[in-house]
């Protein structure tokens, strides 16, 4: 095992099954439209982003013996991802994801099923803890149970932890760990439900980033929908960043191109300020997919989007 040069991954897999209506989505009503099912799940999608960027790139994750559980890992290791500490449980179903979205590509709603994470416990997880402790980067979303956190962060040793918030309910439960949290990614609502404060103006943006570094967080990236981020590191700068343009097809898999992007930076040796631009095109570049992941996502594909952005 070399020692910190591979990023591990742990947290969701799940399979996207999308519907998106050719016209504006009537309740209670039979809506025509086009579906989809592609590989998709927080930590799956930055660990395939990740391993497209050119990064050794290790995931831990749960499926069911199942055609979806299979197909995920058959197609996650065809982008490039290590899956062989994955787990293929008998008798579970693999995550499965639900979404219902306009014509613009926005979420009408959504559904999951994920039961299966509740498997993926300590005990799991404790055949792997010198690859926790050897990785360069550790990737969590807060799909994982409070006990599987709990053993992430006293098993980490001086691995920076990133976080994925993942929902408003499920990111409290990193709330007991905050202080050993390298960067955290959020948007508004998740930010609210950690600080316990409304956070929707700027000044309230900014006391709720001063906030998680009190409470030890040292990089933070809030995400702000099509306005941008806002970014801030604890030791050094602070600030705001627009969004790289993008023709939308899908808001799935945004959040999680953006996360992969500022991993890459960090194992790049960039700083968090230098990392934001490429990470937003990474989000930009996949909001273009129909899926969650774009299949041409590349260092030269986000740099060249990059450029073509500049003014």
């Amino acid at each position: 095992m070399t020692k910190r040069r591979f990023v591990l991954v742990l947290g969701g897999a799940n399979m996207d099954i999308s519907a998106t209506t050719e016209r504006a989505v009537v309740p209670s009503d039979s809506n025509p439209g086009v579906i989809r099912c592609a590989p998709g799940g927080v930590a799956r999608n930055v660990a395939e982003n990740l391993a497209r960027l050119g990064v050794d790139t290790r995931l831990l994750a749960v499926v069911g013996d199942d055609a979806y559980g299979r197909s995920l890992l058959e197609a996650t290791q065809k982008a490039g991802v290590d899956v062989q500490g994955c787990w293929v449980l008998a008798g579970q179903t693999t995550s499965t994801y639900v979404s219902l979205h306009g014509p613009a590509g926005d979420l009408a709603v959504a559904v999951n099923d994920m039961r299966i994470l509740e498997c993926l416990t300590p005990e799991r997880l404790t055949p792997h803890a010198d690859r926790v402790r050897h990785a360069a980067v550790l990737v969590v979303d807060c799909n994982l149970s409070a006990d599987a956190l709990a053993w992430v962060f006293a098993n980490r040793g001086a691995t920076p932890v990133f976080v994925d918030a993942v929902s408003a309910f499920k990111c409290q439960r990193v709330l007991p760990w905050l202080d050993q949290v390298h960067t955290l990614k959020l948007n508004r609502q998740e930010a609210q439900a950690l600080c316990g404060f409304a956070v929707q103006t700027d000044a309230e943006v900014e006391r709720a980033a001063q906030w998680l570094h009190g409470q030890g967080v040292q990089q933070l990236v809030l995400s702000l929908g099509a306005r941008g981020v806002y970014w801030s590191d604890q030791d050094a700068a602070h600030g705001w960043q627009g969004t790289v343009p993008a023709a939308v097809v899908n808001v799935t898999g945004g959040g999680d191109a953006l996360m992969a992007g500022l991993v890459h930076g960090f194992v790049s040796h960039q700083s968090l300020e230098e990392s934001i631009p490429f990470a937003l095109a990474c989000a930009a570049l996949t909001l273009s997919a129909e899926q969650a992941n774009h299949p041409s996502m590349s260092v030269v594909s986000v740099s060249q989007l990059l450029r073509s952005a500049a003014p």
